[in-house]
């Protein structure tokens, strides 16, 4: 993972805006917590305010981009987090597990240093997502890289699942953010904060960029997914997972 950031991730603190509506269904899930272990911490988005916060991440590249009032980040892996049994209120994860090289090991340590609660915001591949249609190398993937929920169960126990809808406005450039604005992924700039691009060959890029302005320009895309111009936000297929540890 922190080959890939140190090597896709100089913009992310433009492109990756924290999106204040999906921050704040953050912030339910984490409920009480008063400390926070931020696992993957990249430049800090939607690390909470006010909340003693321990950012861990991996890439020089992104611990460089991290605010100066952000919370000072620890350089080290999901896989060995350098804090003690219990020691922090929640564990918390974002867009981030997809690419940790051991799920479980990674999953076991938020569990040891967390006292009250894991919060995840992950991905469910969902198939209906249109940008399939043109990059059908995202969905296989995809369906590689993130977990199952019975992988969660295994690893936390019993977990709580809530949808996290995509507002057709989403400020933070993920994946499914311009799920409206189709345009955008023509764009190097948008795409280079998007990792599922990174993954990609070289061929299913040109193939697929190539018939998705072929589509747009001649009136295709519109007459197949233009009926999404009236919903103000969609179902993308991203979960916040939330394991109640104790108290």
């Amino acid at each position: 993972m922190s080959e890939l950031y140190d090597r896709i991730g100089v913009g992310y603190r433009e492109l990756r805006v924290p999106d204040p509506r999906i921050a704040a269904a953050i912030e339910r899930a984490l409920g009480d917590a008063r400390s926070v272990a931020n696992v993957g911490a990249g430049a800090g988005s939607y690390e909470p305010r006010g909340l003693r916060v321990v950012a861990i991440e991996p890439s020089l590249t992104m611990i460089r981009q991290r605010a100066p009032e952000a919370a000072p980040a620890l350089r080290a892996t999901a896989t060995a987090l350098p804090l003690r049994d219990a020691s922090v209120d929640a564990a918390l994860a974002v867009l981030t597990i997809h690419h940790w090289p051991d799920r479980a090991r990674g999953l076991a340590e938020m569990r040891r240093v967390a006292r009250k609660r894991v919060v995840i915001l992950t991905h469910e591949h969902l198939a209906s997502f249109w940008l399939g249609e043109y990059f059908p190398g995202i969905r296989r993937i995809d369906l590689e890289i993130f977990p199952t929920f019975e992988e969660y169960e295994r690893a936390l126990g019993a977990v709580q699942v809530t949808a996290v809808p995509v507002p057709h406005d989403c400020s933070d450039g993920f994946l499914g953010a311009y799920w409206r604005r189709p345009r955008a992924y023509l764009s190097a700039e948008v795409r280079s904060a998007i990792s599922s691009f990174a993954k990609l060959t070289e061929s299913e890029m040109r193939e697929g960029l190539a018939r998705l302005r072929a589509d747009l320009d001649s009136g295709e895309w519109e007459r197949r997914w233009g009926h999404l111009s009236g919903l103000a936000a969609i179902d993308l297929g991203y979960r916040l997972v939330v394991a109640e540890i104790g108290d």
